[in-house]
């Protein structure tokens, strides 16, 4: 979310190019990397045309062609990952709020205390704080966890946001949880892209070997 790193290792990179040019090494392209990240929380994050201006003149140096992989920026904010509420509970002075997607939908909050936006689709201002948990019996199977979040009760829709990067891509069928469906929304038109797994789909590619 900020332009310094990006900045430094493209000057360095860009310096050993220029080394290896020297040394007779033909060096035609130069991938900056990941592009830009998107912002999680209410946080500033450079533009695509901020990028290009700080480092343009370095890579225009190097006379190669640029690549970048700007996956994230593209996708990040696009997608949101749609969960109903089953129940809430208590234990002691902790506060939970019980999903039906988990770890398995969404594993970034749980893998590396990602953070992302929880809105109730409903809203009406009343929030909690409390942890947002799902139903897989882990102790990593949170989606947010002692955060400000909306009241929700049972039955209610929570919409966690930012889900389009790393989201489905990195979802799987641990503890025999199948998958949810995809949705494609443009404006007021709608059509599910990816069909949501049944049990059946879990077992479908196994095969019984002849010898048992």
């Amino acid at each position: 979310t900020k332009l310094t790193p990006y900045t430094e290792s493209v000057e360095r990179s860009a310096g050993l190019v220029a080394e290896l040019k020297t040394r007779g090494f033909d060096i035609r392209y130069f991938n900056i990397g990941g592009g830009l990240g998107i912002p999680y929380k209410e946080e500033e994050t450079p533009t695509p045309k901020e990028l290009v201006d700080a480092i343009r003149p370095m890579l225009e140096a190097t006379g190669t062609k640029i690549l970048c992989e700007m996956g994230r920026y593209i996708a990040g904010g696009a997608g949101v990952l749609m969960t109903s509420v089953i129940y809430r509970k208590k234990s002691g002075e902790k506060s939970f709020i019980v999903a039906d997607a988990g770890m398995n939908d969404l594993l970034r909050p749980s893998l590396y205390e990602a953070h992302h936006e929880v809105l109730a689709v409903n809203e009406d201002g009343s929030v909690a704080n409390a942890d947002l948990v799902g139903p897989v019996c882990e102790s990593g199977d949170y989606l947010a966890r002692d955060r400000e979040l909306p009241d929700a009760s049972e039955g209610d829709v929570l919409a966690i946001m930012d889900a389009g990067a790393y989201g489905f891509s990195m979802a799987s069928n641990y503890n025999s949880r199948p998958r949810p469906a995809e949705v494609m929304v443009k404006g007021d038109r709608w059509a599910v892209v990816r069909e949501r797994e049944h049990s059946a789909d879990l077992v479908k590619g196994e095969l019984v070997p002849a010898f048992l």
